[in-house]
């Protein structure tokens, strides 16, 4: 008898787990569906990489992108993010980012000295976080001696 309600239990469990997956499952095509009009309209193509990216991820990474990177209505300046960018894609290093950081970054108005301004100053972070890590620098002692609380 607990056998026979064990699986009735588990069937149902999963009929009505299945039932709920239904409607995400459209709901996530409607969504990517949405967001690949929307790259096209955004950006007047679809890269083809974009169609490599999972489904199911496309939507929010595109949202993400869209509110952070691509925004005129954040904190940061499109120059200020895009040179912000290309510093950190210089130190991962990423061929495609630096490349496509360039490119914003002088669509938003930098200047080749800012641009390379702002490689070296991700070289230079790079530099004295190696020394200070390698070296096992004290870090209360170097806040307090570099002013801080």
């Amino acid at each position: 008898m607990f056998a026979f309600l064990a699986v009735r239990l588990s069937r149902a469990v999963v009929l009505g787990s299945l039932a709920m997956l239904a409607t995400p499952l459209l709901a996530q095509a409607d969504d990517y569906d949405a967001t690949l009009k929307d790259i096209q309209s955004t950006m007047g193509g679809v890269p083809s990489f974009v169609k490599q990216f999972p489904k199911a991820g496309l939507p929010g990474a595109w949202a993400e992108v869209k509110a952070i990177e691509l925004s005129d209505k954040t904190a940061l300046p499109p120059k200020v993010k895009s040179l912000i960018s290309l510093a950190v894609a210089a130190q991962i290093p990423c061929s495609y980012c630096i490349w496509s950081d360039t490119q914003d970054a002088k669509r938003a108005g930098a200047t080749d000295e800012e641009i390379q301004e702002a490689v070296a100053m991700a070289a230079l972070t790079r530099h004295w976080s190696t020394i200070f890590n390698g070296m096992q620098v004290d870090f209360e002692q170097f806040k307090k001696e570099m002013g801080g609380q």
